[in-house]
């Protein structure tokens, strides 16, 4: 398993106002996915000019996780697994969410705190 990027994930009720703050503190909008999962969420991905990455999501709480993109979904589950992690209890978060170009689990580790592993599908066809 190859680690491809790993940043900060902030889940808000307030995700507009997130963005603002790190809009004043120099980062753009890069990307923007709409429609994730059951509760079709909108996630924006936001860059820096020193290359450094934050994604802001609107959420039914407030979370902030570490994003981890992967090469291989399965074995940074089972890697994780091994080491006490488990996959969110919620409905909406057990199962491997797919969004079209990523796939993802939220995982939660003995002590508490959260990753959101992804992995991006590549239509290298």
């Amino acid at each position: 398993m190859k680690i491809t990027s790993f940043n900060p994930l902030i889940v808000t009720k307030d995700p507009e106002s997130a963005i603002r703050l790190f809009e004043e503190l120099g980062f753009e909008r890069r990307h923007v996915k709409e429609g994730i999962g059951k509760d079709s969420v909108t996630d924006v991905r936001m860059k820096d000019a020193n290359g450094f990455h934050v994604d802001v999501s609107k959420g039914d709480g407030e979370w902030t996780m570490i994003r981890m993109n992967v090469d291989n979904l399965e074995e940074a589950l089972a890697f994780l697994e091994e080491r006490g992690f488990h996959k969110a209890r919620h409905a909406a978060a057990h199962e491997t969410v797919d969004t079209g170009s990523s796939r993802f689990n939220i995982m939660v580790s003995a002590s508490g705190y959260i990753l959101a592993v992804s992995q991006h599908i590549r239509d290298d066809d």
